[in-house]
């Protein structure tokens, strides 16, 4: 089924033959004829492809024809190729007379020897194709007139696929759900597998179960691994770690990877889901099971595989057999798919026929809903008749199979998609997909028809029109951004449908077929990759190279050079990542390139000159070559070049002169201004050459502004406004102490208006005084960032942008109010109405928002119900800005945040949240607030009895270095939905102080789980309200110097599973009671007392202890730091922390020393982390 990518060069050929360019060669040297020729030609055994692809496989004659065909029509593509390359070269220099190599192409001997070695190839490649041709006369195959791509009314049903509702698997969650809870079970870690055959949506249930608020309750840790095809340990264990931790760790060997693993999962609850498995080796199962069993009791991995061996071999405490969907679910699952909402049949007829159709499916989710997609688009019986009559053909040959159900879905897919969906199969299973690459590799290969679109655009509708049928699906990165997968079974299919044509490499070679000319490598590149490609390039036409994985590898510059000499007609040619140091010369020689990955190779300097000789160059990435000092000089002649990522090049001195006539650009991610303006080089690009790059989309970043010498002129040069298409805008000056930057800033910022179209602006580094009024005029502006405003005194009015929902002001230390306008007039207009999330950092000065509402007279009479109003405001961070004290008011905040900064800028809703009758208290301030966390307030903290009558939503409240907080006392009847508490270095607070003798009100704190109460040296004893929590889950007790004894009440915890207790240098004993309690591990730090009464097997506590995991912690500060830092955002509003905990139990001294260096490693992991989160947080 190889056509289906050859359907898609001849129909490229074809459109090419028509083009101007051919006109010209065939007028200029008298082969006009036979282009005709060869495009009729072409056409018309295009148009028999697909009959003659459906009768190869009954008869040999027409399969060893396609293939003769194949091997010609990618000979032809070449040569045409090569051939409208050359006269474009040409034509377009013609300008330049001087020039040598158009003197001599001009001269007459040149010329007659070109037009007779350009006639004699076309004349015979015409007789080649002609011959072809004639041959499938004897076949009878049938005509199938070529379709043009249109955008269906039907295509309106897009948005529902990646959303649908789980149709028919309630019970079956249920049931998953109680297995995962069930506290019956003897062993800590237990397995519950989930088989079924393909298609039946294990995945699915298990993301149904995976993403319950019951299950996210219930572990403390939870963690997705696709496994697929690859039952490799390290691999596995790699994956984990970094769903864990949400950051991938590079070059560990399996020694330090199963150390990191249990470190992360040991005591505690997890749940682990392994998708795909199919591994049937009890040995690899084991090597993995050891590594995952030091979870706390009751953790859970869940497995789903579609053999039940497999769910054998790993001993699960009980397997699920999922099954079809019922005939109703079925025919409910059909109806989403093909009718659209609202819709229904009122044919008794079409419904028979398509419940007949179901009873072939087998209630399989998938074949539904791809055969849902054929039928959806023609909702006529004679369709559905022929498309039942052609299913039960197929499924009676392939007995239960459903692959010929899917295999029907694609061969009713317009030809243009067939050869797009083909060419997915390069990716290997289970992998994440890039839209935008994917794109740009399709127009690469020339499967986007032209149309009076850009032809990203119409790859975009092929690409939604392939996910709205199935073919593609939704999925997420680890790190949250939206991304594609094919499902395996629709991965099997794109495979079988594409046979040698496109190839996922296997290391050895084995796989490779002379014929291919498409191929990816899924693994690391490396010295053994030099016999792999002795092997490949025995296939002379490969057109496309991809690299599939994000290992990092090392292409040596021999392997490099045998790659480049010896694919000659690659069209796409990836080495991203390959610790390449130097680009070869030898890379101007793929005329026919039009995409090349360079990312992330940052040992390059310099690109060869060469490169400019890639006529057909249409992408070009070099996102993240962070020594790359300069773009081509003559990057000018690179015409056809559509997008140059240069993002992440921090090197880049300036921006080649001739960039702008790249009319074709749409991706220029990064222009820098050079410290040489254009008037002394005239080899370095000023702004003026963004002028006419109109068709600039994405992201732009104009980067060291602080350069440019006449600043309104240059930056009204770079024409922004009239950038429609334009999203992303970031201006960044370099900060410096000219004191004329202000005026200079100013004037350059104002020439800078982009167009209304804006969805996204950063301005880092602005010198001026004053923001340029045109802010204001960007109504479809979502995110603002103000960075480093060193001198800015007042910002444009912004109040009234509707599609504003993210505000940054940080680092603006002049800044003293946000807003110039009068209160009033705010108050009656539409205030932020979009914004929901507002930072405010780093500005010193900062006094209020409103000038006018901030002077002592007026703040006196000044009532709440006069301030606007945030009407959608949810999460709301400030950081230190100490002489902050009036805000508008906030009522509907989920998230807040204040560290270093003051209570007061909350005084004017906390009075509102006080005068509102209790009658409103569910739609009052504060009532939806989840995660409030308070760092370093200097002020007291009255707010949490003020105001606490409306926390009934909190379920995170983290309170740390605030000297002035006494108690909680007044709060707690209110905080029955918080589930996690921390009071760190507090040192007046006193939790006995103004509370009951026997603490009842800790009882109202009937949903926590967490309790982490650290430096309260007023602490001498432990507040006996403690022993009411019955659902506390951890306790952990630091730094309490005069705290001599634990309770005997502390066996009334009996949900208790962690119990850290650190530096409580005089605490002596542990209670008997603690006996009682299903510890899973107590932590002991820093108490020295207790740490001889517990020591194994001799000390006194041993016994009351012996029962769990007891482990003596050196380091466990460093764990509190790395709780702190490592705080993350999780889609449910709530914070959770991930941890690398270094145990140290009874070693001897080398393993203590071993134990050391590892911690060394971790640290530099830590601080790597911590770069990584807060750059991710700055964004």
């Amino acid at each position: 089924m190889a056509e289906a990518i050859l359907y898609g060069v001849a129909q490229k050929m074809i459109e090419n033959l028509g083009s101007q360019i051919f006109q010209e060669i065939g007028s200029l040297w008298g082969v006009q004829d036979e282009l005709d020729n060869i495009k009729s030609i072409v056409s018309r055994i295009q148009a028999v492809l697909q009959d003659a692809a459906e009768q190869q496989s009954q008869s040999n004659q027409v399969r060893d024809w396609l293939e003769k065909l194949k091997d010609a029509i990618y000979e032809a593509d070449d040569l045409l190729s090569k051939f409208s390359t050359k006269a474009s070269r040409q034509r377009a220099m013609s300008g330049n007379k001087i020039a040598k190599e158009v003197r001599t192409f001009f001269s007459k001997s040149n010329q007659v020897a070109f037009r007779r070695e350009i006639s004699s190839e076309i004349k015979a490649m015409r007789k080649k194709l002609d011959a072809i041709a004639k041959e499938n006369r004897d076949f009878n195959l049938k005509v199938s007139l070529p379709e043009k791509y249109s955008v269906s009314i039907e295509r309106e049903t897009h948005s529902f696929v990646p959303n649908e509702k789980v149709i028919g698997r309630e019970d079956d969650k249920e049931a998953i759900i109680n297995l995962l809870l069930d506290p019956n079970v003897e062993v800590n870690v237990s397995v519950v597998s989930i088989v079924g055959i393909g298609g039946l949506g294990k995945t699915t249930l298990a993301q149904y179960v995976y993403n319950d608020k019951t299950v996210n309750t219930h572990f403390e840790l939870k963690m997705w691994v696709c496994v697929s095809d690859d039952f490799e340990v390290k691999l596995i264990s790699e994956k984990i770690i970094a769903s864990a931790t949400n950051y991938k760790l590079k070059d560990l060997h399996m020694d330090e990877l199963q150390k990191q693993l249990r470190q992360i999962i040991d005591g505690k609850k997890y749940l682990l889901v392994l998708d795909d498995v199919w591994n049937e080796s009890h040995n690899k199962w084991d090597r993995l099971k050891s590594l995952l069993m030091g979870g706390a009791k009751g953790s859970k991995i869940v497995i789903t595989t579609r053999a039940k061996l497999v769910a054998e071999i790993t001993e699960s405490v009980s397997i699920h057999t999922l099954t079809g969907l019922s005939e109703d679910q079925s025919w409910s699952l059909f109806k989403q798919i093909v009718f659209r909402k609202g819709q229904e049949t009122n044919n008794p007829k079409l419904e028979e026929i398509g419940r007949e159709i179901l009873g072939k499916c087998q209630g399989v989710p998938l074949a539904i809903k791809s055969i849902g997609s054929v039928l959806c688009l023609e909702k006529t019986e004679a369709k559905w008749s022929y498309v039942k009559d052609n299913i039960l053909v197929n499924v009676l040959q392939s007995g239960e199979d459903i692959l010929p159900i899917l295999k029907l879905s694609y061969d009713h897919l317009p030809s243009h998609l067939k050869s797009c969906f083909a060419y997915c199969s390069l990716f290997p299973k289970d992998y994440e997909i890039d839209k935008e690459i994917l794109i740009q590799l399709w127009i690469a290969q020339g499967f986007i028809q032209s149309s009076n679109q850009q032809l990203e655009q119409v790859a975009d509708e092929y690409f939604k029109d392939l996910l709205w049928r199935s073919f593609i699906e939704e999925s997420t990165y680890e790190w949250g951004g939206l991304s594609y997968k094919m499902h395996d079974l629709i991965h099997d299919l794109a495979q079988s449908v594409t046979r040698a044509e496109c190839t996922l490499l296997e290391l050895d070679g084995k796989n490779i077929n002379k014929k291919i000319h498409h191929v990816s490598c899924p693994f690391s590149i490396g010295s053994s990759f030099t016999k792999t490609l002795k092997l490949l390039v025995e296939a002379k036409n490969i057109r496309t190279f991809l690299q599939t994985t994000d290992e990092p590898s090392d292409l040596n510059e021999s392997m490099l050079n045998t790659l480049i000499s010896s694919f000659r007609s690659l069209r796409a040619l990836d080495l991203h990542r390959l610790g390449i140091k130097r680009v070869p010369k030898s890379i101007g020689k793929l005329i026919h390139l039009k995409y090349l990955d360079l990312y992330g190779n940052k040992s390059i300097i310099t690109l060869p000159d060469s490169i400019t000789k890639l006529w057909n160059l249409q992408t070009l990435k070099l996102e993240g070559c962070e020594n790359l000092k300069e773009l081509p000089r003559d990057i000018k002649e690179l015409v056809n070049l559509r997008h140059l990522d240069n993002s992440y090049c921090h090197a880049l001195s300036h921006m080649p002169s001739g960039i702008g006539q790249l009319t074709c650009l749409q991706t220029l991610s990064l222009f820098v201004v050079s410290k040489d303006p254009p008037s002394i080089s005239r080899h370095v690009a000023g702004l003026g050459e963004l002028n006419g790059l109109n068709n600039l989309r994405g992201t732009l970043e104009i980067k060291h502004l602080e350069l440019l010498e006449d600043a309104n002129a240059e930056s009204m040069a770079a024409n922004l406004r009239e950038k429609h298409h334009l999203e992303n805008l970031i201006l960044h000056w370099v900060w410096r102490s000219n004191l004329n930057a202000d005026d200079n800033d100013e004037k350059s910022l104002e020439g800078f208006q982009p167009h209304q179209n804006l969805k996204s602006l950063r301005v880092n580094g602005y010198g001026g005084v004053r923001f340029s009024n045109w802010l204001s005029l960007l109504t479809n502006l979502v995110d603002l960032e103000l960075w480093n405003g060193q001198r800015c005194r007042y910002l444009p009015p912004i109040s009234q942008l509707p599609s504003l929902k993210r505000l940054y002001v940080i680092s603006m230390k002049d800044l003293e109010y946000i807003s110039e306008s009068d209160i009033s007039e705010e108050v009656s207009a539409s205030f932020f109405p979009s914004l929901k999330s507002l930072h405010i950092k780093w500005c010193p000065n900062l006094k209020g928002w409103w000038r006018s509402a901030s002077t002592p007279d007026h703040q006196k009479h000044q009532h709440h119900q006069t301030l606007p109003s945030f009407p959608l405001l949810s999460s709301l961070h400030i950081r230190n800005c100490p002489n902050l004290i009036s805000m508008p008011l906030f009522p509907n905040l989920e998230q807040l945040f204040l560290l270093e900064a003051s209570l007061k800028p909350l005084q004017q809703t906390m009075a509102m949240a006080s005068s509102l009758p209790s009658s409103s208290s569910s739609s009052s301030p504060f009532s939806k607030l989840k995660v409030m966390i308070l760092l370093e307030l200097k002020d007291e903290v009255p707010l949490l009895d003020d105001w606490a009558s409306n926390l009934n939503s909190l379920k995170r409240l983290i309170i740390c270095r605030c000297p002035k907080l006494t108690t909680l006392s007044g709060a707690m009847q209110n905080l029955n939905s918080l589930e996690e508490l921390r009071i760190l270095d507090c040192d007046e607070f006193d939790p006995v102080s103004d509370v009951d003798d026997d603490g009842m009100e800790w009882r109202l704190l009937n949903s926590l789980r967490s309790l982490i109460l650290k430096g309260l040296p007023k602490l001498k004893s432990l507040p006996a309200g403690l022993q009411h929590l019955t659902t506390l889950r951890k306790l952990v007790i630091a730094e309490f110097p005069n705290l001599m004894t634990l309770p005997e009440w502390t066996c009334q915890l009996t949900s208790l599973e962690i119990l850290v207790i650190a530096k409580c240098p005089n605490l002596s004993s542990l209670p008997d009671g603690i006996r009682g309690l299903r510890l899973q591990t107590l932590t002991i730090h820093h108490c020295p007392h207790l740490e001889i009464k517990c020591q194994k097997g001799i000390g006194e506590d041993w016994p009351k202890i012996a029962h769990g995991r007891t482990v003596f912690e050196k380091l466990m500060l460093l764990r509190y730091s790395v709780r702190l830092v490592f705080n993350r955002l999780n889609g449910d509003g709530m914070y959770h922390s991930f941890t690398f905990s270094i145990w140290e139990g009874d070693v001897t001294k080398n393993e203590l020393e071993a134990q050391n260096k590892m911690r060394s490693k971790y640290l530099s992991i830590f601080r790597i982390l911590w770069t990584s989160a807060t750059r991710q947080q700055l964004r």
